[in-house]
């Protein structure tokens, strides 16, 4: 037995020294610099400064408020397009699986830069889509434009963060026991009660391990504002890569991506206990 209990430590040693020097040092060091005060050039001494907490988020509201926003419409809207995806891979495609899979990871083979200047081509104001909206009169509400808008920045981040919801969607569509639906059937249920009452429940564990790998990136998101949007919609993604490398605010820059790293690990707990999905612990 305790030849076991050694082995079992020795084989999550690694896991744990991974954790502890890309997560739990890189954290405490945030923590820290965010407490400080002083700048590049004079240095920086702790202070224990907990009021730049509310200073940075009474500056920054609006940026902290839009950043949650655009990542649950684009959370929203991945789902959206990815469950009907995920669905015919796992149980429509049949030989053709596999191109499908290699499909839908294959935006992976390009940069996350180069992705995103591809749609800034797609969605610019003389080009295809922009055209088509604007004969059918819906571009009225955004200025006669996509670009430099919300819908512009969502769309950005649903694409570029799709296969995060696609992937485990399908995963835990995979796994489901094709006899629970034939009994469905042969108990009279229609096809669209089988889904709402079976194959939906039990795909829940992917529902919600595909939302948070994409509403946690997507928050914290800066690229797509940088390229697809304006200032009027900066994230606050925008705001802590500006203080950091422009600004040279550290102090405030730590203090944003404290307040940010909270905000999502309480809205992730408070969403996997509602959801009461077991399989993602």
């Amino acid at each position: 037995m305790t030849a076991r209990k050694s082995t079992a430590y020795l084989l999550v040693l690694p896991g744990l020294l991974w954790l502890a020097v890309f997560f739990v040092i890189p954290t405490v060091t945030l923590i820290s610099q965010s407490l400080q005060e002083g700048s590049l050039d004079l240095g920086y001494s702790m202070t224990w400064n907990f009021g730049i907490y509310a200073d940075v988020i009474g500056d920054y509201a609006p940026q902290f408020l839009r950043s949650l926003v655009y990542a649950g419409l684009a959370t929203l809207a991945a789902l959206v397009i990815a469950y009907p995806l995920a669905y015919t891979i796992a149980f429509k495609a049949g030989r053709w699986r596999n191109v499908l899979l290699i499909l839908v990871v294959a935006p992976f083979f390009t940069s996350f830069l180069v992705r995103t200047l591809a749609w800034k081509i797609i969605l610019a104001d003389q080009g295809v889509v922009a055209d088509v909206l604007r004969t059918l009169g819906l571009l009225s509400f955004t200025d006669d434009r996509l670009l430099a808008t919300p819908i512009a920045v969502v769309c950005g981040l649903t694409y570029n963060f799709l296969p995060f919801m696609t992937l485990p969607l399908y995963t835990s569509l995979e796994r489901l026991d094709g006899r629970l639906l034939e009994a469905a059937g042969d108990l009279y249920a229609s096809a669209f009660t089988t889904f709402r009452k079976v194959t939906f429940p039990l795909s829940l564990p992917g529902v919600v391990g595909g939302t948070l790998l994409t509403f946690i990136p997507a928050a914290g998101d800066y690229v797509n504002v940088e390229f697809l949007g304006s200032p009027q919609t900066s994230m606050i993604g925008n705001v802590v890569q500006s203080k950091f490398l422009v600004s040279l605010d550290y102090p405030g820059a730590a203090a944003l991506s404290v307040i940010l790293m909270v905000v999502i690990i309480s809205m992730v707990l408070v969403y996997v206990r509602r959801a009461g999905t077991e399989d993602l612990v």
